[in-house]
């Protein structure tokens, strides 16, 4: 039994190596963010662990700097972390008969450690729910140091010029938007884009409505609008698919 958690154990921390660095550079540029709006070392921590929502965190920083309403602060982070119900339900038979540890990894999870935990092919003599939770943990955990490092650097110091550093999970989705936009189809825009055009008209339309009515919140209604969309268009893209697998 102890040889098996040994295994899974290295497992876990070989494959989650690749996140590490990730989280640390992320991480890092929160901590700055969140040291610049005049927070300590300790926030960083805090919201780290009772938060751990990455993209959320980044938005957090400037909702607590401005002290916007509980309400408005809920509908966002509902918004913005609303892939995560869809991911959720995808792990159920995973994350199932996983005893306690299956509170942890639901709270722990995030795009990454969903993409491993959902298509890691796992050998023998590796415990698979074991693995899940080592990898909530260790992803977590990178995370934490990232965020924390980044803070404290921050507050250190205090002369550092960290003008554009809020862009940096904003670089990274442009990154991963910009792959998968390369990766749908050899032609400039095709059926296969249908999801990122309405992700960009929804956000323009909202963005310029809410200009003309003075209103400079406008990530919320284009989320709504985007969510609403997407709904009215599923047998577009349902037969999508179907013609994809067809070919």
């Amino acid at each position: 039994m102890k040889n098996n958690n040994a295994k899974t154990l290295k497992r876990a921390l070989r494959d989650t190596l690749p996140i590490l660095a990730g989280y640390l550079v992320l991480g890092v540029g929160f901590g700055f963010m969140l040291a610049k709006a005049g927070f300590e070392t300790y926030w960083a921590l805090i919201m780290s662990c009772t938060m751990y929502a990455g993209s959320m965190q980044y938005v957090g920083v400037g909702l607590l700097a401005n002290a916007v309403s509980v309400g408005y602060a809920i509908m966002m982070t509902l918004l913005v972390n609303i892939r995560h119900v869809f991911y959720g339900v995808s792990l159920i038979d995973k994350y199932r008969d996983t005893g306690w540890r299956r509170f942890y990894m639901i709270f722990a999870l995030t795009d990454e450690t969903y993409s491993l935990v959902s298509t890691t092919e796992l050998p023998e003599g590796v415990d698979k729910k074991n693995y899940y939770f080592f990898v909530s943990l260790f992803d977590q955990l990178y995370w934490i140091c990232g965020c924390c490092l980044g803070c404290f650097l921050g507050n250190f110091f205090d002369s550092f010029n960290s003008a554009g550093i809020e862009y940096a999970m904003t670089a990274l989705f442009v990154c991963i938007f910009a792959d998968q936009w390369v990766t749908s189809g050899r032609k400039l825009i095709t059926k296969r884009h249908i999801s990122a055009i309405v992700g960009i008209a929804s956000t323009l339309l909202s963005l310029v409505v809410c200009n003309m009515l003075g209103n400079e919140y406008f990530l919320i209604p284009s989320m709504i609008l985007i969510l609403v969309s997407l709904i009215l268009l599923r047998p577009v893209l349902d037969r999508r698919e179907g013609d994809d697998n067809a070919e």
